[in-house]
Order: C-alpha cells, then structure tokens, then sequence
C-alpha cells in the first residue's frame, strides 16, 4: 500500500457518525478493525478507519483493487464473510494477508442510490475469528446503507464542483467569455462618453453572468476567470474611442497578480467597477492595492448604489471617482417622488465628494428627463442603447437616445 494525504472533505459531524457506524461494525463483526474503502478507478482508498491497530490500517492508505480483498469479493470470488482466511487459497494469496498478515475479513458493498458504486464497508483481524458468520453480512449491509446516506449528499456535491471546474477551465483556457458592449452617455446630451464591458457566457449554460462568476468563485477559479475577461476588456480598452469600465470582485484585485496585470492596461481609459455583493474584508489593503493605479490614471467606481447598506459602506471607504446608481432606484423614478428624492441626495452627495454619477438601466424618457434634472452625469440603458458587438467602440460617438 501507498499513503497519501489522509482525511476527508466531509463535514465533522457526518465523520463522528461514521466513526461510530464502524465502531458498530467492528462489535457486531467481532473484530478490531472496520473501515470505510473508496473504490475509485483503479484504486481503493482508506477513507474511514476505525481500529485497534492504528499503526497497521491508516487513513489514506491506497492499493490496487484488483489485488484487494474487497474486489474479490465484489467479483463473487470470495464470500462476504470470512472468519478464517486460511481455508481460502485465492484470498491468502493477496496481498493483505501478507502483511498485515490478515486472518478474518468482511466486507459489503456501499451503493449509492443511483445504483453506482462508492466502495465498501469492512472489517478485519489478525487473529481468526470463529463468532463470525454469514448472516452477520445482513447486517453489515444495513450499516453500509446508512453509510451511503451520509455519504451521497457530499459525493454529489464534489461531483458538481469537478463538473464545473472543468466546464470554467476550459472557458478560461479559451480566453474567457464572450464580450459586448453598452455605451455610457453623457445624460445631456446623449453621446457616448464610454461603454460597460458585459460578459456572455454560452447560451447552452442558461446561466446569466453573475451567477458564472460565483460559481467560478465557488470552486477557486473566480480569480482566473476574472483576469481572463479583464484581458479581453483591456484590448478593448486599448482601441476604443471613450473610457471602458471593467466590473471586479475585490478577492481579484487583491490578487497578487493584479497590480502588474492592470499596469499593461491603458490605465487613463479604464474604470474598475468594484462589484456589490462581494465582501470587504480589508478596505485598507485593498485601497493600498489600488492607490498606485489610481495614481497613474485608472478610475474607480463603486457599483449598485442604493441597493443595500454594502455598496454605500463601499462609498464612503474608498472614495470613489465613479458612483453607479442601481436600476432598482432609477426604474420608474418619474413616478415616485420618494425615490427621486432620494436620487437628488445621492447626486448631491457625490457632488460633494467629488464623484461622477452614472445611472443604470435607464429604459423611459421620463427617467432620462427626472436624471437630468436632479443632477445625474452620465447614464446607461436600454433607452441610450443595448449592449452591442464593442467593435462599435471604435468608430466616433454619437448622439445616442431611444
């Protein structure tokens, strides 16, 4: 046998109800071994080990399943229980009776309820064990039963992440998701000053944007997602006629690739929209991260104000040169007074702070006319213009409305 890093990802209390599943296993079995064996391709694992022999079965521990006691028995080359090896010549022939020198074993299948096989519950001695019998095989089947049910919600679950981390690998190796373009414009007069770079994962996903990055996030990829498309962004930036804002979750820009990532971008045409949603937990090193960029020409916007106590706790920590109002406070803002006021002393208080005000999904003349007149700089939505192919970034603005 092998070893390798033992332990499992299963939660704590799932591992204490195993322990004392084998700890029944090894009473009604009269032995002092009993373990739980993945059965994983071609190799069997040592995932649960309950034993009086600590130094002789060990978590971690992997073999070949051809030459296991368990897949014989799993082949109908061997009976479930054996209360003497000896009498068996196929079973003292492998390895396990070698060393450790095994001289009873049982073992039973664990079956998920999809009928596939995660491995098996077992039980060992060194020494014969003549209590042993066939029928303790029933019962040993009902304990790998409640085995599985502890088990399958976790199996599903690393199913899942090994699904997507291939399924966002592979989008990343190809570059990232697809990009379009929506163009920001001046609220007065209409024309484009820059544009909101939109990612568009593949249709066959059914997914919208920020449920990929979570789960992208969700698996240790969120970063590597996050400078794929940053990339495409930036050669977008480089071409384009107006500024072009870039959406980032602090963990990415927190990076350690991230300041030198940003310093091969044209920095005086990139605004970093700081995403809502992600937490903060160091504004003091994310603010040291950025300062130097800040320096040297990038702009920084804060997204979704007015739609929670986060975004404004974004505002007020990291003064930034962009607020973007959420379209949840500028839809149907012509016909409520009370979120057009609170639309005015949003505008106010970026006056105040020095900061532009950008408001999203404009759709109606009506909000275009309430945002020009509480004092909103620039605007983006359906009513300027839906996102488009960004090589329209690169001919000459114009006077966009309707």
């Amino acid at each position: 046998m092998r070893e390798r890093d033992a332990g499992s990802d299963l939660p704590e209390e799932v591992t204490a109800q195993l322990s004392q599943l084998l700890h029944r296993a090894r009473a009604v079995m009269e032995m002092p071994v009993a373990f739980i064996a993945r059965m994983d391709g071609t190799t069997q694992t040592l995932e649960h080990v309950d034993s009086g022999l600590p130094m002789l079965f060990r978590e971690g521990y992997q073999a070949p399943r051809a030459t296991s006691l368990c897949q014989r028995i799993l082949d109908g080359e061997l009976p479930p229980v054996m209360p003497d090896l000896t009498v068996h010549p196929g079973a003292m022939a492998l390895p396990l009776a070698r060393k450790p020198r095994v001289r009873s074993f049982a073992s039973v299948p664990i079956e998920l309820s999809d009928g596939r096989l995660y491995g098996t519950l077992c039980t060992a001695s060194l020494r014969r064990t003549a209590g042993a019998r066939d029928r303790d095989a029933d019962l040993l089947a009902v304990l790998a039963q409640t085995a599985a049910v502890l088990i399958e919600p976790h199996v599903s679950s690393r199913t899942r992440r090994a699904a997507l981390h291939a399924r966002y690998a592979e989008l990343i190796d190809a570059g990232g998701p697809h990009v379009v373009a929506q163009p920001i414009v001046d609220v007065a007069t209409g024309r484009r000053v820059g544009a909101e770079t939109l990612s568009r994962f593949p249709e066959d996903w059914a997914l919208p944007p920020d449920v990929c990055f979570r789960e992208a996030f969700e698996i240790g990829l969120g970063e590597d997602l996050e400078f794929a498309t940053l990339a495409r962004c930036g050669r977008i930036a480089e071409h384009a006629l107006g500024y072009v804002s870039m959406n980032v979750c602090p963990a990415t820009v927190l990076d350690a690739r991230f300041p030198a990532f940003m310093a091969g971008l044209p920095l005086r045409k990139v605004l970093v929209e700081l995403s809502e949603g992600y937490p903060v937990d160091d504004y003091e090193r994310l603010l040291a991260v950025l300062r130097p960029l800040r320096r040297r020409g990038l702009r920084l916007a804060i997204d979704d104000v007015g739609a929670g106590f986060s975004s404004l706790r974004h505002v007020i920590r990291m003064s930034p040169d962009v607020i973007k109002l959420d379209r949840e406070v500028v839809t149907g803002l012509d016909a409520d007074a009370v979120t057009r006021s609170l639309v005015r002393s949003l505008c106010a208080f970026a006056r105040s702070a020095g900061a532009l005000v950008v408001a999203e999904g404009v759709e109606t003349p009506g909000e275009a006319d309430v945002l020009r007149e509480v004092g909103a700089h620039l605007a983006q939505g359906w009513f300027f213009g839906r996102p488009g192919p960004v090589e329209l970034l690169y001919l000459p603005a114009q006077a966009t409305v309707g």
